[in-house]
């Protein structure tokens, strides 16, 4: 697959999470915070462009840093996780990568 055609899916992952949050029936009868949303509200262009986070970015990552295993494991929210540029604003907000 092409890197620009990973790109648009990735925004639209994105976008559509923003509007609509999905529901993971993988973490419903956790006992850990609810992972079944992830907020990325305001995250967008460090996530999909690599810009730096806003501080309302790099709070709801720390709130929703228990989570994040769960989300590698959900195939809609791996990508939002895993890229470079959520690496990269993970780093930029001082929270460690998750070691799953």
């Amino acid at each position: 697959m092409k890197f620009s055609t990973l790109v648009c899916i990735t925004f639209l992952v994105v976008i559509l999470s923003s509007l609509a949050p999905i529901k993971s029936s993988l973490v419903e009868n956790s006992v850990k915070p609810p992972c079944t949303d992830i907020e990325i509200t305001g995250c967008v262009p460090a996530i999909i462009l690599g810009t730096p986070p806003t501080a309302e970015c790099c709070g709801k990552l720390k709130a929703q840093q228990p989570c994040y295993c769960d989300f590698i494991k959900n195939p809609a929210f791996r990508p939002l996780v895993t890229s470079p540029q959520a690496h990269a604003a993970l780093g930029f907000c001082g929270i460690p990568y998750p070691s799953c």
